[in-house]
């Protein structure tokens, strides 16, 4: 029979009475649950050194970030966060895996977190900026179904890349905009590659990259 590993989530989410806008996610790869980081990783929300979150927003904010296991490193995402009035509250809590990779579409038997019960909470909240789209077990694929368990309805409010939609809180009655960005990962490098906009930025300067492309879609949401 084979073993499965129960991949849960090790950070408790980052957030506050000033937060304004959170930051959405799946999990993190199964090492920051283990223990077994690399060298260059941080030990903090989206700290792989594959990861691309904090390169973007290091570039668009100019922070200086240091990419390395050290407290210091840690410490620099979590005041940038605060000064930002950003937080971060993944949806997934567990998930079990057959095959120990971070793959979003590997994740099975998958426990969610009650986001609606953190945006009552903590009700300056108008923002969820979701790190990647509706493909199935990405962030929105999860938020879509808890919306779903709770009756809440998602509204379309513009399906251009990066689409955004908007829902009524059930009990604060904020009425809430969630932003679906291209996930800051290699692996969805092919996605942002077929994208018209992407192409003619890439007619007009060759050296024009992916990377540069997410820095520019970022920008105008953080």
């Amino acid at each position: 029979m084979q073993k499965v590993f129960l991949h849960t989530h090790p950070y408790e989410p980052f957030i506050d009475h000033n937060t304004e806008k959170l930051i959405v996610g799946t999990l993190p790869p199964p090492r920051f649950t283990t223990g077994d980081l690399k060298e260059g990783d941080v030990n903090f929300c989206y700290g792989s050194r594959d990861g691309q979150l904090w390169p973007i927003l290091d570039r668009i904010f100019n922070l200086e970030l240091k990419f390395e296991s050290t407290h210091e490193a840690i410490e620099q995402r979590k005041s940038f966060l605060k000064q930002r009035h950003i937080g971060v509250c993944d949806i997934v809590a567990s998930a079990e895996r057959k095959t120990i990779d971070a793959s979003d579409i590997g994740m099975q038997n998958t426990k969610l977190r009650n986001v609606l019960d953190y945006l009552e909470k903590y009700p300056k909240v108008k923002t969820l900026l979701f790190t990647g789209g509706n493909s199935k077990n990405g962030p929105e694929y999860f938020f879509r179904k808890h919306l779903i368990e709770h009756d809440v309805l998602l509204e379309n409010i513009s399906n251009t890349v990066p689409r955004i939609h908007q829902f009524i809180h059930p009990i604060t009655k904020n009425k809430i905009k969630t932003v679906s960005l291209i996930a800051p990962s290699g692996a969805a490098n092919r996605a942002v590659g077929s994208l018209e906009s992407y192409k003619r930025m890439k007619r007009e300067n060759t050296e024009f990259n992916t990377l540069d492309f997410r820095v520019l879609q970022y920008k105008e949401f953080f």
